[in-house]
Parts: C-alpha cells; sequence; structure tokens
C-alpha cells in the first residue's frame, strides 16, 4: 500500500496537497487525520497545521497490470502492455517480440492468462471487473476465422442435410459461432456437453 502524510491550513487543504501529489481523486485513497490544526496563541504564536495521512487504495486494473508484468518478468519476455476502456469492460494489449508462446494453442494460454487476471483483478474492487486480454490483435483475428469457419460448416450442413458438430470451445468462441449463424436462414446452432468439453452442433433448421 502506498501511504504519504501531508500538511495544510486546514483538514480539507492537507488532503487537497496529498491528492495533488498523487494526481489523483478522494475516492481513491482512504484518510486519517493524524493532526487537528490549532491557531496558537493570538491566532499567530504556536499555530500547527493539520496533518493527515492518505492510502492509495490499489486499482483492480493496475493491480492485474502488475501480476501480468511479474509473470512476464519471470518468463524474460520483454512485453508492452495498453489499456483500453471499452462499454463492457477493460482491454489489455499485449506488444512484443515473443508472444507466441503466450497465446498457445488456438489462444488456450492467452485464455488461461485472461482468466487469472480477471481474478486477480476482482479481489481489489467491490463490483465485478471484466478484462479481455488480448495479443497483437489475435482476437480479432481468431473470431475472423471461426466466423468463416462457421460459414463453411453450415455450407456443408445444408449440402449433406447431416448435422456437424464442432470441436470443445471456449465460452467466447461458442458466442462468436452462435452469433455468426443466429440469423441464418438454413441452419441453427445450440451447444452440447459439459464444460471443457461442451461443442456446438450445427443443424438445420
Amino acid at each position: 500500500m502506498k501511504k504519504i502524510v501531508v500538511t495544510g491550513k486546514t483538514i480539507e487543504e492537507a488532503v487537497k496537497n496529498g491528492l495533488l501529489h498523487w494526481d489523483t481523486t478522494e475516492d481513491r485513497v482512504k484518510i486519517q487525520v493524524l493532526e487537528q490544526p490549532s491557531r496558537g496563541l493570538f491566532g499567530l504564536i504556536g499555530s500547527k497545521d493539520a496533518k493527515v495521512e492518505l492510502e492509495l487504495l490499489p486499482d483492480a486494473v493496475e493491480e492485474a497490470i502488475y501480476f501480468l508484468q511479474d509473470v512476464f518478468r519471470t518468463m524474460s519476455l520483454e512485453v508492452r502492455i495498453e489499456k483500453k476502456s471499452e462499454k463492457d469492460g477493460q482491454e489489455l494489449h499485449l506488444f512484443g517480440s515473443e508472444l507466441g508462446m503466450l497465446i498457445g494453442r488456438r489462444g488456450q494460454t492467452l485464455d488461461a492468462l485472461q482468466y487469472l487476471v480477471n481474478i486477480v483483478a476482482n479481489r481489489y474492487s467491490s463490483s465485478h471487473v471484466r478484462i479481455v486480454l488480448d495479443a497483437e490483435h489475435f482476437r480479432d483475428r481468431r473470431k475472423k476465422t471461426l466466423e468463416d469457419l462457421a460459414s463453411r460448416l453450415a455450407e456443408r450442413v445444408i449440402r449433406t442435410k447431416k448435422e456437424v458438430v464442432l470441436e470443445p470451445m471456449s465460452p467466447q468462441e461458442r458466442k462468436v459461432i452462435h452469433a455468426k449463424l443466429q440469423e441464418h436462414p438454413t441452419v441453427r446452432t445450440f451447444s452440447r456437453g459439459e464444460e471443457p468439453n461442451r461443442r456446438i452442433v450445427i443443424v438445420n433448421r
């Protein structure tokens, strides 16, 4: 925890000085008054400033970033992390020269890292925090691959009039397939099985 002791002629001024020092807002700190201000004799002699201690509260996303930096340091990887706010959560984008091992086969390592990052972030937040972890825009490329796969398999179902069962996928990847074929006039999708072996099935309507 980061702490600082600051002074001011009033408690409010002392707090303001501390907030300026950290360039933060009052909702991000815990305030403890150490000494009340006093005017002293005749308002001059022996006057004392207010003294307060400010404790900087942890930010959930920042803690997630610290966690990732520790992981990369342990793996001897140089990775740059960029934070981006989205309407449904936060995105952390990873950039570097050796990200293949962080992505893994079909993004499995990246998904595992994302799972851990969300656990860490939600330890430091009173409300649910959702973080999407991406590496050099892998998520967008994977989404395009899955959408193309959905279209090809839909055509196969129409041609053969037989259902197609996909390999097990993560909930996020299944969501891409479902969304792609949701408005399809000829086929429909549903999921079958239990995690982590839950699969999408594509059938004729």
